[in-house]
């Protein structure tokens, strides 16, 4: 069994972009929460409101009701900066649209890293990663280099936004090839709230939905064993 490496803690200010509401409460929400007990600040950026995620309900009611879902969650780990970009659930696009907004957000909050999730092919238990995942992960990296050059994305800098290069790495959460670990043992039970507030997207899921806290204490407790803490949340580190 590999060991994991403590994933490095000398920042400030991070910025987590993913895609969907729930995407960071299935494990990162708990390191979040060690991380703003710490006194770090940290902003939610999602790419869509999730609205194409639950099949008895329309877009049009289940954006509204995801978003707020998501704002309750990221208030359990002590998260106040929840933003959502508009893009379309399910079609997401890592073309310039998106890198365009992602790269605003990021000279907009000027973070030392990004909280990312899987944006491999496969999940590390084997089965395809949806669309929407890969596309963001990929114009999140993108984005953090090109929110460092004013001559890419020139009308951001018409209209105030700076350039910033100080994205150091990005933490991949669920990644399939995970090499560092936090523990997360004093905030375990602050990620499982924060997935519980997902009520109308878990109850959507019927039989084949998630118990937020048998599911997340059983991952926590597995990368726990390989970071010798009773709870752990895993991610690979991405240098930029």
């Amino acid at each position: 069994m590999t060991e994991l490496l403590a994933l490095p803690e000398d920042w400030s200010r991070a910025l987590a972009v993913v895609a969907h509401p729930d995407d960071l409460e299935y494990g990162a929400a708990a390191a979040i929460a060690r991380w703003t007990d710490q006194g770090k600040w940290i902003g939610y950026v999602l790419a869509s409101s999730g609205e194409a995620g639950i099949d008895g309900m329309a877009p049009v009611e289940a954006g509204p009701l995801r978003e707020q879902e998501e704002r309750a969650g990221a208030s359990q780990v002590g998260v106040d900066t929840v933003e959502f970009l508009g893009h379309r659930d399910g079609v997401i696009e890592a073309g310039l649209d998106l890198r365009r907004d992602l790269a605003r957000a990021i000279r907009r909050h000027r973070p030392d890293i990004l909280i990312l999730m899987n944006y491999a092919e496969r999940w590390g238990f084997g089965p395809m990663n949806m669309a929407d995942h890969r596309a963001v992960g990929i114009a999140a990296l993108d984005a953090a280099r090109d929110a460092g050059n004013r001559w890419v994305f020139p009308e951001l800098v018409d209209v105030g936004f700076e350039p910033w290069s100080g994205v150091q790495w990005a933490a991949v959460g669920a990644s399939p090839a995970c090499t560092h670990g936090v523990d997360v043992t004093a905030t375990i039970d602050r990620g499982v709230a924060s997935l519980a507030e997902h009520r109308a997207y878990l109850s959507g899921l019927g039989d084949a939905g998630t118990d937020p806290d048998s599911f997340l204490r059983d991952n926590a407790r597995g990368a726990g064993l390989r970071f010798g803490v009773e709870y752990a949340v895993e991610f690979e580190m991405v240098l930029l």
